[in-house]
C-alpha cells in the first residue's frame, strides 16, 4: 500500500476522472460523472446550495479507484468460473484436485474484495469544508470504485488530537462523536491544502508530534 502511495504519478492531463476528484466543491461531481459512474451523496438539510473548498487532497486514490474496479472484475471472473467446473466435475473432465484448487482461488479473491472494499470505501480521497466551517464533505470510494461523497457535522468529527493514531503513521483515522461513520487519511502521503481550515476541525497537527 505505501509503495504504490509513493509511486503513484502526478498527471497533468485533464481526464475525465481527474477532473472528477478535482471539483472545487463549486461545481456537481456528478456533470463529471454520467451514467458510467454514478454518485453518491449523503447530505445534510441545506448543504447542497453552499460552497465548499477543498482542504486536503490523495492523489492516489484514482488509482486506487481502478485497483478497486479491477479487482472486482477479477473476483467476478472467478466466481463465474465455479459452476462450470462443478459441472465439469460431473462430468469426469476436470479432476477433484483442479476442482478444489478453482474452489479455493474464488473463495481467496471473495475474501480479498471484501477486506479492499472495506479499506477502499473509508480511505479519504478528497477533504472540503464549506464557508461557514460547519460542515464537512468528504470524498471516498463505492465498492464499485467510484466516487462518493459524504456530508458529515463539523461539531461530530472528533479532533486527531483525541485519537491513538499519530500523524507519522501511513493512515490515521478520522472518526465522529456519534460513531457513524470511520475514514483513513493519509497525512503523509496527502497534502494539506488548506491548513487553516483543516486545523479548525481536526486541531493542530504540531501538538500532535
Amino acid at each position: 500500500m505505501a509503495a504504490l502511495l509513493r509511486a503513484m504519478p502526478r498527471w497533468q492531463r485533464p481526464t475525465a476522472w481527474r477532473r472528477l476528484w478535482s471539483c472545487s466543491g463549486q461545481e456537481d461531481p456528478k456533470r463529471w460523472v454520467g451514467s458510467r459512474s454514478p454518485t453518491t451523496q449523503e447530505t445534510l438539510a441545506g448543504v447542497e446550495s453552499e460552497k465548499f473548498q477543498m482542504v486536503y487532497r490523495l492523489h492516489a486514490i484514482r488509482a486506487f479507484g481502478y485497483l478497486s474496479r479491477l479487482k472486482v472484475a477479477q473476483t467476478a471472473l472467478t466466481v463465474v468460473a465455479l459452476p462450470p467446473g462443478v459441472y465439469w466435475y460431473s462430468q469426469g473432465l476436470m479432476s477433484l484436485h483442479s476442482l478444489c484448487l478453482l474452489t479455493g482461488v474464488s473463495g481467496f479473491a471473495l475474501a480479498m474484495l471484501c477486506w479492499m472494499s472495506h479499506f477502499f470505501r473509508r480511505l479519504v480521497g478528497i477533504l472540503y469544508v464549506n464557508e461557514s466551517g460547519t460542515v464537512l464533505r468528504v470524498a471516498h470510494l463505492t465498492f464499485w470504485g467510484w466516487r462518493q461523497d459524504t456530508y458529515c457535522p463539523v461539531a461530530d468529527m472528533v479532533p486527531l488530537s483525541e485519537g491513538k493514531d499519530r500523524p507519522q503513521e501511513l493512515f490515521v483515522r478520522l472518526q465522529q462523536y456519534s460513531g457513524k461513520h470511520t475514514f483513513y487519511l493519509s497525512l503523509r502521503y496527502g497534502r494539506i491544502l488548506d491548513r487553516a481550515r483543516f486545523t479548525q476541525v481536526f486541531g493542530e497537527l504540531d501538538s500532535l508530534r
